[in-house]
Protein backbone atom coordinates (compact mmCIF):
# COMPACT_ATOMS: atom_id res chain seq x y z
CA UNK A 1 0.00 0.00 0.00
CA UNK A 2 1.11 3.40 -0.27
CA UNK A 3 0.15 7.49 -1.10
CA UNK A 4 1.98 9.85 -2.84
CA UNK A 5 1.42 13.63 -3.60
CA UNK A 6 3.08 15.77 -6.18
CA UNK A 7 5.42 13.04 -6.18
CA UNK A 8 6.81 13.66 -9.15
CA UNK A 9 7.81 17.10 -9.03
CA UNK A 10 11.56 18.63 -8.89
CA UNK A 11 12.91 19.82 -6.11
CA UNK A 12 17.04 20.70 -5.12
CA UNK A 13 18.33 17.86 -4.23
CA UNK A 14 21.03 18.85 -1.87
CA UNK A 15 22.41 15.97 0.43
CA UNK A 16 19.55 13.23 -0.49
CA UNK A 17 21.99 12.37 -3.24
CA UNK A 18 24.67 11.61 -1.75
CA UNK A 19 23.06 8.10 -1.08
CA UNK A 20 23.09 7.75 -4.44
CA UNK A 21 26.72 8.37 -4.81
CA UNK A 22 27.18 6.21 -1.91
CA UNK A 23 25.60 3.48 -3.89
CA UNK A 24 27.45 3.92 -6.78
CA UNK A 25 30.66 3.52 -5.23
CA UNK A 26 30.01 0.28 -3.72
CA UNK A 27 28.86 -1.01 -6.98
CA UNK A 28 31.91 -0.03 -8.22
CA UNK A 29 34.29 -0.70 -5.17
CA UNK A 30 35.32 -4.87 -5.06
CA UNK A 31 34.39 -5.46 -1.31
CA UNK A 32 33.40 -3.59 1.61
CA UNK A 33 35.55 -0.69 2.07
CA UNK A 34 38.08 -1.41 4.63
CA UNK A 35 37.59 -0.31 8.42
CA UNK A 36 39.83 2.71 8.80
CA UNK A 37 40.38 2.90 5.52
CA UNK A 38 40.32 6.29 3.06
CA UNK A 39 36.80 5.20 1.71
CA UNK A 40 35.59 3.86 4.84
CA UNK A 41 36.53 7.38 6.69
CA UNK A 42 34.88 9.11 3.39
CA UNK A 43 31.34 6.88 3.99
CA UNK A 44 32.10 7.88 7.40
CA UNK A 45 32.32 11.39 6.71
CA UNK A 46 29.74 12.21 4.22
CA UNK A 47 26.94 9.72 5.79
CA UNK A 48 26.78 10.53 9.15
CA UNK A 49 27.78 14.46 9.03
CA UNK A 50 26.75 14.59 5.33
CA UNK A 51 30.22 16.11 4.63
CA UNK A 52 30.00 18.29 1.03
CA UNK A 53 34.50 17.88 0.60
CA UNK A 54 34.17 13.99 1.85
CA UNK A 55 30.74 13.40 -1.19
CA UNK A 56 33.23 15.19 -3.85
CA UNK A 57 36.54 12.92 -2.97
CA UNK A 58 34.14 9.82 -3.25
CA UNK A 59 33.28 11.35 -7.04
CA UNK A 60 37.10 11.76 -6.78
CA UNK A 61 37.80 8.52 -5.98
CA UNK A 62 35.57 6.79 -8.14
CA UNK A 63 36.00 8.97 -11.36
CA UNK A 64 38.82 11.22 -10.81
CA UNK A 65 36.89 14.25 -10.90
CA UNK A 66 33.60 15.40 -9.48
CA UNK A 67 31.65 15.55 -13.04
CA UNK A 68 33.11 12.19 -13.95
CA UNK A 69 31.58 10.68 -10.84
CA UNK A 70 28.44 12.52 -11.07
CA UNK A 71 28.07 10.94 -14.18
CA UNK A 72 28.85 7.96 -13.21
CA UNK A 73 26.13 8.46 -10.61
CA UNK A 74 23.47 9.42 -13.07
CA UNK A 75 23.93 6.59 -15.29
CA UNK A 76 23.68 3.87 -11.91
CA UNK A 77 20.25 5.81 -11.17
CA UNK A 78 18.96 5.47 -15.53
CA UNK A 79 19.88 1.90 -15.00
CA UNK A 80 17.40 1.56 -12.06
CA UNK A 81 14.72 3.76 -14.00
CA UNK A 82 15.32 7.17 -11.66
CA UNK A 83 15.26 9.64 -14.68
CA UNK A 84 13.75 12.30 -12.25
CA UNK A 85 17.19 13.07 -10.54
CA UNK A 86 20.44 14.19 -11.77
CA UNK A 87 23.96 14.63 -9.79
CA UNK A 88 24.99 18.37 -11.41
CA UNK A 89 28.96 18.39 -10.12
CA UNK A 90 30.36 18.09 -6.73
CA UNK A 91 29.31 20.24 -3.86
CA UNK A 92 30.38 23.77 -3.22
CA UNK A 93 33.02 23.34 0.11
CA UNK A 94 33.42 26.36 1.84
CA UNK A 95 36.04 27.02 4.19
CA UNK A 96 35.02 27.98 7.41
CA UNK A 97 36.54 32.12 7.84
CA UNK A 98 39.01 33.02 10.46
CA UNK A 99 37.24 35.49 13.21
CA UNK A 100 37.99 38.51 11.26
CA UNK A 101 36.58 38.10 8.15
CA UNK A 102 32.59 38.94 7.53
CA UNK A 103 30.82 36.25 7.39
CA UNK A 104 27.50 37.74 6.51
CA UNK A 105 25.27 37.39 3.30
CA UNK A 106 25.10 40.51 1.21
CA UNK A 107 23.75 38.92 -1.64
CA UNK A 108 22.97 35.20 -2.92
CA UNK A 109 22.22 34.32 -6.41
CA UNK A 110 18.83 32.50 -7.57
CA UNK A 111 18.75 29.24 -7.31
CA UNK A 112 18.94 27.69 -11.00
CA UNK A 113 20.78 24.72 -12.17
CA UNK A 114 21.65 22.11 -9.93
CA UNK A 115 20.97 18.75 -8.62
CA UNK A 116 17.80 17.88 -8.69
CA UNK A 117 15.50 14.82 -7.29
CA UNK A 118 12.09 13.92 -7.04
CA UNK A 119 10.10 12.15 -3.84
CA UNK A 120 9.06 9.56 -6.30
CA UNK A 121 12.78 8.41 -7.48
CA UNK A 122 14.33 9.28 -3.64
CA UNK A 123 11.59 6.15 -2.85
CA UNK A 124 12.44 3.79 -5.35
CA UNK A 125 15.99 4.52 -4.89
CA UNK A 126 16.06 3.47 -0.68
CA UNK A 127 13.57 0.45 -1.63
CA UNK A 128 15.92 -0.89 -4.21
CA UNK A 129 18.80 -0.73 -1.32
CA UNK A 130 16.26 -2.01 0.89
CA UNK A 131 15.29 -4.84 -1.56
CA UNK A 132 19.09 -4.96 -2.43
CA UNK A 133 20.18 -6.05 1.11
CA UNK A 134 18.01 -9.18 0.45
CA UNK A 135 19.81 -10.26 -2.57
CA UNK A 136 16.74 -8.82 -4.91
CA UNK A 137 15.42 -5.78 -6.68
CA UNK A 138 16.55 -3.37 -9.34
CA UNK A 139 19.94 -2.82 -7.61
CA UNK A 140 21.06 -5.98 -7.62
CA UNK A 141 19.92 -7.10 -11.76
CA UNK A 142 21.39 -3.56 -12.92
CA UNK A 143 24.28 -2.96 -10.73
CA UNK A 144 26.02 -6.96 -10.13
CA UNK A 145 28.91 -4.81 -8.33
CA UNK A 146 26.51 -3.91 -5.63
CA UNK A 147 26.34 -6.61 -3.47
CA UNK A 148 23.88 -7.67 -0.34
CA UNK A 149 27.05 -7.08 1.76
CA UNK A 150 27.19 -3.56 0.40
CA UNK A 151 23.87 -3.16 0.67
CA UNK A 152 23.26 -3.97 4.27
CA UNK A 153 27.05 -1.80 5.05
CA UNK A 154 25.26 1.13 3.37
CA UNK A 155 22.18 0.29 5.65
CA UNK A 156 23.86 0.33 8.83
CA UNK A 157 25.78 3.98 8.13
CA UNK A 158 22.66 5.34 7.57
CA UNK A 159 21.64 4.15 10.69
CA UNK A 160 24.12 5.80 12.49
CA UNK A 161 22.94 9.60 10.66
CA UNK A 162 23.72 12.17 13.16
CA UNK A 163 20.92 14.86 11.44
CA UNK A 164 18.34 13.60 13.49
CA UNK A 165 15.60 16.16 13.59
CA UNK A 166 13.96 15.76 10.48
CA UNK A 167 12.21 12.62 8.98
CA UNK A 168 12.32 10.97 12.50
CA UNK A 169 11.50 13.66 14.68
CA UNK A 170 8.48 12.52 15.74
CA UNK A 171 9.23 8.78 16.10
CA UNK A 172 13.24 9.33 17.81
CA UNK A 173 13.13 7.20 20.87
CA UNK A 174 9.94 5.32 20.49
CA UNK A 175 10.66 1.20 21.75
CA UNK A 176 11.35 -0.94 18.19
CA UNK A 177 11.24 1.67 15.65
CA UNK A 178 14.50 3.02 13.78
CA UNK A 179 14.70 5.52 11.47
CA UNK A 180 17.68 5.20 8.81
CA UNK A 181 17.42 8.50 6.42
CA UNK A 182 19.43 10.89 4.50
CA UNK A 183 18.41 14.61 4.66
CA UNK A 184 19.15 17.54 2.22
CA UNK A 185 18.68 21.15 2.69
CA UNK A 186 19.36 24.33 0.76
CA UNK A 187 18.45 27.84 1.43
CA UNK A 188 14.84 26.98 -0.18
CA UNK A 189 14.45 23.56 0.78
CA UNK A 190 14.54 21.23 3.44
CA UNK A 191 13.49 17.72 3.26
CA UNK A 192 14.43 13.93 4.43
CA UNK A 193 14.08 10.45 2.92
CA UNK A 194 14.52 7.12 4.05
CA UNK A 195 13.24 3.71 6.04
CA UNK A 196 11.20 3.25 9.05
CA UNK A 197 11.37 0.03 10.57
CA UNK A 198 9.05 -0.87 12.79
CA UNK A 199 8.23 -5.05 14.79
CA UNK A 200 5.70 -5.42 11.86
CA UNK A 201 8.25 -4.17 8.90
CA UNK A 202 9.53 -1.47 6.72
Amino acid sequence: EGAAWNARARFPAASTLKLAIAVTTLARHSGLPARGSYLDELFRKMITVSDDRAANDMEVFMAGSTSAGSALVNELMRSIGLYESIMYGGYIVTRTPSASIPVRVDERPYFGVGKYTTAWDMSRLWRAIWLASAGRGPLRRAQPGFTVADARHLLWWLAHVRDWRRLDTSLRGRAGISVLHKAGWVNQARHDTGLVFWPRGV
